[in-house]
């Protein structure tokens, strides 16, 4: 059976757990600028990890998947989608290979649908994927911060994956038009550790020679670097490019898969018919949406908040999904169980998101200045 989520880490002074893992130690703002400035790990209880090995693993996801992987060097990170067959995101996965396995950090509650998939698409092929959140979990952070975590190296190679976003990857392209991107000041990467490993952190934490950081913390930043994720912002409509996740998880020239139709058509030749923005929202009432609250333009329903924070900077955020139609330059109501309150969008995925849109870059505003 699958070990409670950051287990190691509930008897810490402060700890507030959940299902999902470790939430915060007592004040996530400052946790959140501690990692932020590489001061503080965070357990990622949220993540699970799957194992595939075999000769053929690389050309196998390879030809499952949105990312060009055959190729994929030792060492390298990257990610992947799975599609269905009309290009709606079914699975996402970062992806890191060590020469003899390729190893998925995937969000936990897509783990075991993700792995009954692949274990079903095995064919003949020399694969073997399998659940390997009992041997590895994860931790997050600064790359400065994870050089006090000893990440598991079983073929020799440190199992850290470093975040490609916002970066463009290889055979990718971007939609956002703001410059810069708010992406670029998030410097996160993912080690994967043993047990044994886990329980010396949560020793050190405890021993008060570690600072930790909980998952509010680690969500916030993401939300901040506009940073799309399967279990917050993925719906069963979703399509990669309404979230600007061309950008790192899809390989726009490689071969064959399941949802290229779909992909190369609404790139080459349409608009995806919604798109994700940025929600500086009114803090007066200290108050966060719900994900899936609705985001209104008068009475006019036009979309819905995916993943919301509380950032130590920026104030009171949230990501959401809206329609092509709404109008970019809209002051926006999101519903919340005190009533509406309102929001400024900045946007992310423009209306006229396409290969062959014109989209000029945009300076991006200050912190805050959107709201104003």
């Amino acid at each position: 059976m699958m070990s409670a989520p950051a287990a190691a880490f509930a008897d810490l002074p402060g700890a507030v757990m959940d299902d999902s893992g470790l939430q915060h130690v007592g004040n996530p703002l400052v946790e959140q600028r501690a990692l932020a400035a590489g001061e503080a790990i965070a357990p990622l209880g949220d993540r699970a990890v799957l194992a595939v090995p075999g000769e053929d693993r690389l050309s196998w996801l390879d030809s499952l998947t949105s990312q060009a992987l055959a190729g994929l060097a030792p060492g390298v990170s990257t990610e992947l989608l799975v599609l269905d067959p009309q290009g709606h995101v079914e699975h996402a996965a970062s992806v890191l290979d060590d020469g003899e396995t390729t190893w998925l950090i995937v969000d936990r509650p897509d783990a075991e649908a993700l792995l009954t998939w692949l274990r079903r698409m095995r064919f003949r092929l020399r694969v073997d994927p399998r659940d390997a959140s009992d041997e590895l979990r994860v931790i997050g952070g600064t790359a400065a911060a994870l050089g006090k975590v000893h990440a598991a190296a079983p073929a020799g190679v440190a199992l850290v994956w470093t975040d490609p976003w916002p970066d463009v990857s290889p055979g990718g392209h971007a939609y956002a038009a703001v410059d810069p991107h708010p992406g670029v000041q998030r410097d996160w990467a993912e080690a994967l550790v043993t047990p044994d490993e886990e329980r010396r952190l949560s020793a050190a934490a405890a021993a008060g020679e570690l600072s930790l950081a909980g998952l509010v913390a680690a969500d916030a930043l993401r939300v901040a670097a506009w940073r799309p994720r399967w279990s917050a912002d993925v719906d069963e409509r979703a399509l990669p490019h309404e979230l600007d996740w061309l950008r790192t998880a899809v390989h726009l020239s490689k071969g064959c898969y399941r949802g290229q139709e779909t992909v190369a058509k609404v790139h080459n030749l349409g608009h995806p018919p919604r798109r994700l923005v940025a929600l500086q929202l009114d803090g007066s009432a200290s108050v966060l949406p719900a994900p899936g609250a609705a985001v209104r333009v008068g009475e006019d329903v036009v979309g819905a908040v995916t993943s919301t924070a509380l950032h130590f900077e920026d104030g009171p955020i949230a990501l959401a999904v809206l329609r092509r139609s709404a109008p970019v330059d809209a002051t926006l109501l999101v519903d919340t169980e005190d009533g509406p309150i309102t929001a400024a969008q900045e946007v992310i995925v423009p209306p006229d998101a396409g290969a062959t849109a014109n989209v000029p870059r945009l300076t991006r505003l200050s912190r805050r200045a959107s709201a104003k």
